[in-house]
């Protein structure tokens, strides 16, 4: 576990209504990080895939594909990977 000091400059408002909800607790915080950092995973999950669709691959076809996880697993399996 890391510890990590954070100060914050919030207007007196918002510090009083955070804390009365328990948003200043450590667990919050780490709640709020842990959803902030999933939803920017998905943002830039569904940003790659946008670059891909733009890139024109050209198709695979069932059988493309299978081959390419042959090799992968083959390179596995062989400890190259």
């Amino acid at each position: 576990m890391t510890t990590v000091n954070l100060t914050l400059n919030l207007p007196d408002g918002l510090a009083q209504a955070a804390s009365r909800a328990g948003l200043l607790l450590p667990n919050a915080i780490e709640k709020m990080l842990n959803d902030a950092l999933r939803k920017k995973e998905i943002g830039d999950f569904f940003a790659t895939a946008d670059k891909l669709k733009t890139a024109n691959f050209p198709e695979m076809t069932l059988e493309e594909i299978q081959q390419e996880v042959n090799i992968v697993r083959h390179a596995k399996e062989s400890g190259n990977v």
